[in-house]
């Protein structure tokens, strides 16, 4: 069997929890993307033009400082990437994530948590972003059973 990776970015906490399920599930080991600068509630407050997330989201070439150094993806052959939608895309750390990391030969498959937002716009965002990983289809798993998910995206081979 090959070795998993769950990495994951999660501003408020949803997605860690997600995530932590998953990686349960899969036996999996887990790696948060933390931004260097912790983000503060007015950081996330997306209704204020002027908080840190969304003028991070409005400029394409932001890429957030991570805290601390990207998993070695070398033992991994899976990894599937989680984060929260902003803005109908991935987080600009997420981004950062996938930039500085090499993703060749890995399978990559994306998940995603949303008070509203789907995850297509995400996926093209992210495969653009690292076009050197072979993606998978990714999933929205608000209210949804993410052990189920991933146990079955697993045995279905990826």
């Amino acid at each position: 069997m090959s070795k998993i990776l769950i990495a994951y970015f999660s501003a408020s906490g949803v997605t860690a929890r997600t995530a932590k399920e998953m990686a349960k599930a899969a036996g999996a080991d887990l790696y948060e993307i933390c931004p260097a600068e912790p983000y503060t509630a007015a950081d996330l407050n997306w209704m204020d033009q002027k908080s840190r997330s969304t003028l991070e989201m409005n400029d394409p070439a932001c890429r957030p400082a991570i805290a601390a150094p990207a998993a070695d993806l070398d033992q991994y052959d899976t990894v599937f990437v989680g984060f929260p939608i902003w803005w109908y895309v991935e987080p600009r750390i997420v981004d950062t994530f996938l930039e500085r990391s090499d993703f060749s030969g890995k399978t990559v498959i994306p998940f995603a948590t949303s008070g509203g937002s789907g995850i297509e716009k995400a996926e093209r965002s992210l495969k653009s972003h690292c076009p050197q990983a072979n993606w998978k289809k990714g999933k929205l798993l608000n209210h949804m059973d993410a052990a189920a998910w991933t146990k079955s995206v697993l045995n279905s081979g990826c």
